[in-house]
């Protein structure tokens, strides 16, 4: 464990406690066409989005809920807030943002974050964007990173191009129809053709409201020959009631481009999160995703790369940490639709305290897709006899001179590794702690500083009390 994660510092209030504000408005629980046409009206959004918006909430209306996966039967859709707007306007300046939400910022440790390593910022509260900037070098160099509300405003033609299109079209799935009816805030980012930002972007995404939904829009366009690396961070206070997020993030990889997505979602355990991502990859384009999951008490999430240029590649690496009460529901999904391409995935899980958590993981390769390469590596490490772990690997395979292969492993913390570490002076509990460091020291190793020092010290938390 390196000395910044040694002396790195968390307190879990900074997550779990509410804030409180007074909203500008707070709809009533449930969804209504009403309520849709309002979103959009405060939005002062063009005609197409709003038939875009109508359109999903019909499909929503007349689509069933998923029976497959983890159960949804406490999930009672009718008592969810569907757009929360605090009484505030965007800024670029944090000393312009509200007091208290800027507090929750601070504590958070936006601000900090992006004097020290980010290129821009961004932070969400609720529904709607409280803070939004990007540094003058980038703008310079015609890289657009905004508010997706603002951006249906300013670059319409471009958003109307790619918002739920050919990537992930309103049709999709049932939460996927709900978000394009009440969609608010989140990312639009484009990158010009060949200007490589090698300076992470972020954005953070906090949901405040009791029985609260958040469904934040992110949109990624890296033109040709482009470089973007993009971090998530979302977080939730606890509360009895349940809460939903099902946001939305489509990747635009343009020929030999390069993105890198990385996400630590550490939603409370009220929280049901059903989100959807997915990258389409044109020639010799490259998509990194790196995602730590934990905090929800169920999550359904399969980030997924459709190549269809020559060449195109995909590379995946997830943690998905399930305690008492959760359930981690997550994988990765490629999608081969061309020839010489490649991908890899590596998705690892940790259960405790009678958590489930299980891989869901789909590999297609079509009939023109030849010399195709893919490798899949599931590992899960089970802390106690209570908890499960499972994997649902999917593989359809039609055409051959391919190379595939497919590892899986589970595997508990021996007794063995536990006494040797122990009679090195390590208690039980640190020895436990630093083999499960060590179990997901290829995430940590993906992510920026500080989220990787942030994953480590959150499932460090999630561990203790574990022995005794």
């Amino acid at each position: 464990m390196t000395q910044e994660m040694r002396e790195f510092a968390i307190d879990r209030s900074r997550y779990d406690d509410a804030t409180e504000i007074r909203n500008e408005f707070e709809a009533p629980e449930g969804l209504t066409e009403e309520l849709v046409r309002q979103i959009s009206k405060d939005k002062k959004e063009p005609e197409w989005m709003l038939e875009k918006r109508l359109k999903g909430l019909k499909l929503f209306l007349e689509t069933p809920m998923p029976k497959w996966g983890p159960s949804l039967e406490k999930l009672d859709l009718n008592k969810i807030k569907y757009y929360v707007k605090p009484g505030m306007e965007e800024s670029t300046k944090w000393e312009d943002v509200p007091e208290e939400i800027r507090k929750v910022a601070e504590k958070i440790g936006i601000p900090e974050a992006e004097k020290k390593s980010l290129g821009g910022a961004g932070f969400q509260f609720d529904s709607n964007m409280a803070y939004h900037s990007l540094k003058k070098e980038w703008e310079e160099q015609g890289v657009i990173f905004e508010n997706m509300d603002v951006a249906v405003q300013k670059y319409p033609e471009l958003v109307k191009k790619y918002f739920m299109s050919s990537c992930i079209p309103v049709n999709d799935h049932k939460f996927i129809m709900l978000h394009a009816a009440v969609w608010s805030g989140g990312t639009f980012i484009y990158i010009p053709e060949n200007v490589k930002v090698r300076i992470p972007l972020q954005a953070y995404f906090r949901m405040n409201a009791m029985k609260g939904g958040q469904f934040e829009h992110t949109l990624i366009i890296a033109d040709k020959g482009s470089e973007v690396n993009y971090i998530e961070g979302c977080s939730a206070p606890i509360f009895e009631a349940k809460a939903l997020h099902a946001g939305c993030v489509e990747l635009h990889v343009l020929e030999g481009a390069r993105v890198r997505y990385s996400s630590v979602e550490n939603w409370s355990k009220n929280t049901y999160n059903l989100n959807t991502k997915r990258a389409i990859v044109q020639k010799d384009g490259v998509v990194e995703w790196i995602n730590g999951n934990l905090g929800s008490g169920c999550t359904m999430l399969y980030p997924c790369s459709v190549l269809v240029g020559e060449r195109a590649k995909s590379d995946s690496i997830g943690i998905a940490f399930a305690a008492k009460d959760q359930n981690q529901d997550t994988g990765s999904k490629v999608i081969h639709a061309a020839p010489y391409t490649s991908s890899m995935i590596r998705a690892k899980s940790i259960s405790k305290d009678g958590g489930i958590s299980t891989y869901r993981g789909l590999v297609r390769v079509n009939s023109n897709a030849k010399q195709t390469k893919c490798r899949v590596e599931c590992d899960a490490l089970l802390i106690d006899g209570d908890s499960v772990s499972n994997t649902f690997p999917t593989m359809k395979i039609d055409t051959n001179k391919i190379d595939i292969a497919h590892e899986a492993s589970v595997g508990k913390i021996g007794d063995e590794e536990i006494f040797y570490l122990m009679s090195r002076g390590l208690s039980e509990e640190q020895a436990m702690q630093m083999v499960v460091s060590g179990f997901i020291e290829p995430v940590v190793k993906a992510l920026p500083l500080e989220y990787a020092v942030e994953l480590n010290k959150l499932i460090e938390l999630e561990m203790e009390g574990t022995v005794g």
